[in-house]
Protein backbone atom coordinates (compact mmCIF):
# COMPACT_ATOMS: atom_id res chain seq x y z
CA UNK A 1 0.00 0.00 0.00
CA UNK A 2 1.30 3.43 -0.96
CA UNK A 3 1.25 6.05 1.81
CA UNK A 4 0.72 9.54 0.44
CA UNK A 5 1.24 12.54 2.71
CA UNK A 6 -0.21 16.04 2.53
CA UNK A 7 2.77 17.82 0.85
CA UNK A 8 2.75 15.27 -1.99
CA UNK A 9 -1.01 15.57 -2.30
CA UNK A 10 -0.93 19.35 -2.51
CA UNK A 11 1.85 19.30 -5.12
CA UNK A 12 -0.13 16.90 -7.33
CA UNK A 13 -3.29 18.99 -7.64
CA UNK A 14 -4.03 21.06 -10.75
CA UNK A 15 -7.21 23.01 -10.19
CA UNK A 16 -8.48 23.20 -13.81
CA UNK A 17 -8.02 19.44 -14.16
CA UNK A 18 -9.84 18.77 -10.90
CA UNK A 19 -12.80 20.91 -12.01
CA UNK A 20 -13.06 18.77 -15.17
CA UNK A 21 -12.65 15.59 -13.11
CA UNK A 22 -15.56 16.56 -10.87
CA UNK A 23 -17.76 17.13 -13.92
CA UNK A 24 -17.04 13.60 -15.07
CA UNK A 25 -17.71 12.22 -11.58
CA UNK A 26 -21.16 13.78 -11.33
CA UNK A 27 -22.13 12.80 -14.86
CA UNK A 28 -21.18 9.17 -14.17
CA UNK A 29 -23.09 9.32 -10.88
CA UNK A 30 -26.20 10.74 -12.54
CA UNK A 31 -26.08 8.03 -15.22
CA UNK A 32 -26.20 5.38 -12.50
CA UNK A 33 -22.70 4.09 -13.20
CA UNK A 34 -21.47 4.53 -9.63
CA UNK A 35 -22.48 2.91 -6.37
CA UNK A 36 -22.44 5.78 -3.88
CA UNK A 37 -24.21 5.05 -0.59
CA UNK A 38 -25.56 7.69 1.74
CA UNK A 39 -22.86 9.10 4.03
CA UNK A 40 -22.47 8.34 7.71
CA UNK A 41 -22.17 11.15 10.27
CA UNK A 42 -20.86 11.19 13.80
CA UNK A 43 -21.22 14.01 16.30
CA UNK A 44 -18.43 13.56 18.83
CA UNK A 45 -18.64 15.19 22.21
CA UNK A 46 -20.82 18.19 23.09
CA UNK A 47 -20.29 20.09 19.85
CA UNK A 48 -16.54 19.43 19.75
CA UNK A 49 -16.33 17.44 16.51
CA UNK A 50 -18.26 16.42 13.41
CA UNK A 51 -17.11 13.47 11.28
CA UNK A 52 -18.35 12.43 7.81
CA UNK A 53 -17.68 9.03 6.19
CA UNK A 54 -18.33 8.58 2.47
CA UNK A 55 -17.55 5.95 -0.13
CA UNK A 56 -18.08 5.08 -3.78
CA UNK A 57 -17.30 2.56 -6.51
CA UNK A 58 -17.49 3.15 -10.26
CA UNK A 59 -18.71 -0.04 -11.94
CA UNK A 60 -15.83 -1.53 -13.90
CA UNK A 61 -13.35 0.80 -12.21
CA UNK A 62 -10.10 -0.39 -10.59
CA UNK A 63 -10.77 0.98 -7.10
CA UNK A 64 -13.34 1.74 -4.47
CA UNK A 65 -12.88 4.60 -2.02
CA UNK A 66 -13.55 5.24 1.65
CA UNK A 67 -13.17 8.76 3.06
CA UNK A 68 -13.25 9.96 6.65
CA UNK A 69 -13.20 13.73 7.16
CA UNK A 70 -14.03 15.77 10.20
CA UNK A 71 -13.70 19.02 12.03
CA UNK A 72 -12.23 18.99 15.53
CA UNK A 73 -12.25 22.29 17.42
CA UNK A 74 -12.35 24.17 14.13
CA UNK A 75 -9.47 22.22 12.53
CA UNK A 76 -9.86 19.83 9.61
CA UNK A 77 -8.91 16.19 9.90
CA UNK A 78 -9.24 13.41 7.39
CA UNK A 79 -7.97 10.57 5.26
CA UNK A 80 -8.89 8.68 2.11
CA UNK A 81 -8.33 5.02 1.22
CA UNK A 82 -8.33 3.53 -2.26
CA UNK A 83 -8.69 -0.25 -2.36
CA UNK A 84 -8.51 -2.69 -5.27
CA UNK A 85 -11.89 -3.56 -6.73
CA UNK A 86 -10.44 -6.97 -7.70
CA UNK A 87 -8.92 -8.12 -4.41
CA UNK A 88 -10.12 -5.63 -1.79
CA UNK A 89 -6.52 -4.99 -0.79
CA UNK A 90 -5.61 -1.39 0.12
CA UNK A 91 -3.72 0.36 -2.68
CA UNK A 92 -3.21 3.95 -1.51
CA UNK A 93 -3.76 5.73 1.80
CA UNK A 94 -3.96 9.54 1.66
CA UNK A 95 -3.21 11.30 4.95
CA UNK A 96 -4.68 14.53 3.63
CA UNK A 97 -6.04 16.24 6.78
CA UNK A 98 -9.28 16.76 4.85
CA UNK A 99 -7.58 18.68 2.05
CA UNK A 100 -8.87 16.52 -0.80
CA UNK A 101 -12.40 16.92 0.53
CA UNK A 102 -11.98 20.70 0.72
CA UNK A 103 -10.56 20.91 -2.80
CA UNK A 104 -13.16 18.73 -4.50
CA UNK A 105 -15.95 20.65 -2.75
CA UNK A 106 -14.74 23.97 -4.13
CA UNK A 107 -14.07 22.43 -7.54
CA UNK A 108 -17.64 21.14 -7.92
CA UNK A 109 -19.06 24.56 -7.04
CA UNK A 110 -16.81 26.29 -9.59
CA UNK A 111 -17.74 23.68 -12.18
CA UNK A 112 -21.44 24.44 -11.75
CA UNK A 113 -20.72 28.16 -12.11
CA UNK A 114 -18.98 27.39 -15.40
CA UNK A 115 -21.81 25.12 -16.59
CA UNK A 116 -24.30 27.93 -15.90
CA UNK A 117 -22.22 30.13 -18.22
CA UNK A 118 -21.89 32.85 -15.61
CA UNK A 119 -19.85 35.96 -16.48
CA UNK A 120 -19.82 37.67 -13.06
CA UNK A 121 -16.96 39.99 -12.15
CA UNK A 122 -17.84 39.97 -8.43
CA UNK A 123 -18.05 36.93 -6.17
CA UNK A 124 -19.78 36.95 -2.79
CA UNK A 125 -18.70 34.49 -0.11
CA UNK A 126 -20.36 33.81 3.22
CA UNK A 127 -17.88 32.14 5.55
CA UNK A 128 -14.25 32.57 6.52
CA UNK A 129 -12.90 29.00 6.73
CA UNK A 130 -10.66 27.05 4.38
CA UNK A 131 -13.61 26.43 2.06
CA UNK A 132 -14.04 30.17 1.51
CA UNK A 133 -10.40 30.50 0.51
CA UNK A 134 -10.64 27.56 -1.88
CA UNK A 135 -13.91 28.80 -3.37
CA UNK A 136 -12.13 32.02 -4.28
CA UNK A 137 -9.21 30.11 -5.83
CA UNK A 138 -11.40 27.70 -7.80
CA UNK A 139 -13.76 30.37 -9.08
CA UNK A 140 -10.75 32.32 -10.32
CA UNK A 141 -10.16 29.38 -12.68
CA UNK A 142 -13.55 29.79 -14.37
CA UNK A 143 -14.34 33.51 -14.06
CA UNK A 144 -12.39 36.73 -14.68
CA UNK A 145 -13.76 38.31 -11.52
CA UNK A 146 -12.16 41.43 -10.11
CA UNK A 147 -13.81 41.68 -6.71
CA UNK A 148 -14.77 39.46 -3.78
CA UNK A 149 -17.20 40.54 -1.08
CA UNK A 150 -16.69 38.46 2.05
CA UNK A 151 -18.75 38.07 5.22
CA UNK A 152 -18.07 36.22 8.44
CA UNK A 153 -19.38 36.30 11.99
CA UNK A 154 -15.93 37.13 13.38
CA UNK A 155 -14.34 40.36 12.20
CA UNK A 156 -10.88 39.04 13.01
CA UNK A 157 -11.38 35.83 11.04
CA UNK A 158 -12.90 37.75 8.14
CA UNK A 159 -9.87 40.04 8.05
CA UNK A 160 -7.49 37.07 8.13
CA UNK A 161 -9.41 35.30 5.37
CA UNK A 162 -9.40 38.45 3.24
CA UNK A 163 -5.62 38.79 3.64
CA UNK A 164 -5.05 35.22 2.52
CA UNK A 165 -7.32 35.57 -0.50
CA UNK A 166 -5.55 38.80 -1.50
CA UNK A 167 -2.22 37.01 -1.26
CA UNK A 168 -3.44 34.14 -3.46
CA UNK A 169 -5.28 36.44 -5.91
CA UNK A 170 -3.35 39.74 -5.93
CA UNK A 171 -5.36 41.20 -8.81
CA UNK A 172 -8.66 40.80 -6.99
CA UNK A 173 -10.08 43.41 -4.63
CA UNK A 174 -11.39 41.81 -1.43
CA UNK A 175 -13.80 43.74 0.79
CA UNK A 176 -15.56 42.72 3.98
CA UNK A 177 -19.32 43.14 4.29
CA UNK A 178 -21.20 43.81 7.52
CA UNK A 179 -23.98 41.31 6.83
CA UNK A 180 -25.03 38.56 4.42
CA UNK A 181 -27.66 40.93 3.03
CA UNK A 182 -24.91 43.40 2.16
CA UNK A 183 -23.12 40.66 0.23
CA UNK A 184 -26.33 39.94 -1.69
CA UNK A 185 -26.75 43.62 -2.56
CA UNK A 186 -23.23 43.70 -4.00
CA UNK A 187 -23.19 40.37 -5.88
CA UNK A 188 -25.26 38.15 -8.15
CA UNK A 189 -22.95 35.15 -7.62
CA UNK A 190 -22.80 33.94 -4.02
CA UNK A 191 -21.23 30.94 -2.31
CA UNK A 192 -22.42 30.07 1.19
CA UNK A 193 -19.84 28.04 3.11
CA UNK A 194 -20.72 28.15 6.78
CA UNK A 195 -21.92 25.74 9.47
CA UNK A 196 -25.04 27.81 10.11
CA UNK A 197 -28.15 26.22 11.57
CA UNK A 198 -30.44 29.09 10.63
CA UNK A 199 -30.97 31.05 7.39
CA UNK A 200 -28.36 33.66 6.55
CA UNK A 201 -29.93 34.82 3.28
CA UNK A 202 -33.57 35.64 2.57
CA UNK A 203 -35.33 35.95 -0.75
CA UNK A 204 -35.83 39.70 -0.30
CA UNK A 205 -32.05 40.16 -0.04
CA UNK A 206 -31.35 38.85 -3.55
CA UNK A 207 -31.01 40.64 -6.87
CA UNK A 208 -32.58 39.31 -10.09
CA UNK A 209 -30.32 36.82 -11.84
CA UNK A 210 -28.54 35.72 -8.68
CA UNK A 211 -26.99 32.28 -8.46
CA UNK A 212 -26.28 30.74 -5.04
CA UNK A 213 -24.02 27.75 -4.46
CA UNK A 214 -25.05 26.48 -1.03
CA UNK A 215 -22.11 24.45 0.25
CA UNK A 216 -22.35 24.58 4.02
CA UNK A 217 -25.46 22.52 4.73
CA UNK A 218 -24.25 18.91 4.64
CA UNK A 219 -25.87 17.30 7.67
CA UNK A 220 -29.20 17.35 9.54
CA UNK A 221 -30.23 20.70 11.08
CA UNK A 222 -27.76 22.80 9.08
CA UNK A 223 -29.30 25.62 7.03
CA UNK A 224 -28.00 28.72 5.24
CA UNK A 225 -30.93 29.70 3.02
CA UNK A 226 -34.53 30.67 3.71
CA UNK A 227 -36.66 27.97 2.04
CA UNK A 228 -38.46 30.73 0.15
CA UNK A 229 -35.26 31.15 -1.89
CA UNK A 230 -35.53 27.57 -3.12
CA UNK A 231 -39.23 28.09 -3.82
CA UNK A 232 -38.53 31.13 -5.98
CA UNK A 233 -35.66 29.55 -7.91
CA UNK A 234 -36.36 29.06 -11.61
CA UNK A 235 -33.62 26.41 -11.65
CA UNK A 236 -32.93 24.23 -8.64
CA UNK A 237 -29.87 21.98 -8.82
CA UNK A 238 -28.43 19.42 -6.40
CA UNK A 239 -25.33 17.25 -6.44
CA UNK A 240 -27.58 14.38 -5.30
CA UNK A 241 -31.32 14.84 -4.89
CA UNK A 242 -31.60 11.94 -2.43
CA UNK A 243 -28.71 13.17 -0.32
CA UNK A 244 -29.76 16.81 -0.35
CA UNK A 245 -33.29 15.91 0.74
CA UNK A 246 -31.77 14.41 3.90
CA UNK A 247 -28.76 16.63 4.53
CA UNK A 248 -28.81 19.79 2.41
CA UNK A 249 -30.94 22.89 2.02
CA UNK A 250 -33.64 20.70 0.49
CA UNK A 251 -34.32 19.11 3.88
CA UNK A 252 -36.04 22.40 4.78
CA UNK A 253 -38.01 22.67 1.50
CA UNK A 254 -39.75 19.34 0.77
CA UNK A 255 -42.29 21.05 -1.46
CA UNK A 256 -39.50 21.69 -3.99
CA UNK A 257 -38.12 18.16 -4.25
CA UNK A 258 -39.94 17.29 -7.47
CA UNK A 259 -38.31 20.24 -9.30
CA UNK A 260 -34.71 19.31 -8.58
CA UNK A 261 -32.28 18.64 -11.43
CA UNK A 262 -29.13 16.75 -10.51
CA UNK A 263 -25.89 18.45 -11.53
CA UNK A 264 -24.65 15.50 -13.59
CA UNK A 265 -27.86 15.42 -15.63
CA UNK A 266 -27.69 19.19 -16.05
CA UNK A 267 -24.14 18.96 -17.41
CA UNK A 268 -25.30 16.59 -20.16
CA UNK A 269 -28.75 17.97 -20.94
CA UNK A 270 -29.28 21.44 -19.50
CA UNK A 271 -32.91 22.58 -19.55
CA UNK A 272 -33.78 26.12 -20.54
CA UNK A 273 -33.94 28.60 -17.68
CA UNK A 274 -34.52 32.32 -17.29
CA UNK A 275 -31.15 34.11 -16.97
CA UNK A 276 -32.93 36.88 -15.09
CA UNK A 277 -34.29 34.38 -12.59
CA UNK A 278 -32.83 33.01 -9.39
CA UNK A 279 -30.81 29.78 -9.53
CA UNK A 280 -29.66 27.66 -6.60
CA UNK A 281 -27.40 24.63 -6.33
CA UNK A 282 -27.54 22.54 -3.17
CA UNK A 283 -24.28 20.71 -2.40
CA UNK A 284 -23.80 18.02 0.22
CA UNK A 285 -20.61 16.43 -1.11
CA UNK A 286 -20.63 12.95 -2.65
CA UNK A 287 -18.49 9.89 -2.14
CA UNK A 288 -18.05 9.67 -5.91
CA UNK A 289 -16.22 13.01 -5.77
CA UNK A 290 -13.86 11.51 -3.19
CA UNK A 291 -13.28 8.47 -5.39
CA UNK A 292 -12.51 10.59 -8.43
CA UNK A 293 -10.15 13.02 -6.72
CA UNK A 294 -8.30 10.17 -5.00
CA UNK A 295 -7.88 8.38 -8.33
CA UNK A 296 -6.73 11.64 -9.92
CA UNK A 297 -4.18 12.20 -7.18
CA UNK A 298 -2.84 8.64 -7.42
CA UNK A 299 -2.45 8.89 -11.21
CA UNK A 300 -0.59 12.17 -10.83
CA UNK A 301 1.90 10.61 -8.41
CA UNK A 302 2.59 7.33 -10.22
Amino acid sequence: MKLIFLPEIQASLRYPEIIDTMRDALIRQSRGECDTPMPMHLDIGPGSAEVHMKSSYRRGGPYFALKIAGTFSGKSSGMMLLSSAETGEPVAFFTDSGHLTDVRTAAVSAMVTRELRRSDTTLGILGTGIQSRLQARMHAEVLPFRRIVLWGRSNDRAAECAREIRSALPNVDVTIARSPAEVARACTLIVTATASREPLLRAADLQPGTHISAVGSDSPQKQELDPEILGRACLLLADSRRQCEKLGELQHAPAEWSRVVEVGAFCEHAPAWDPAGLTVCDFTGLGVEDLYIAEYCLRSLL
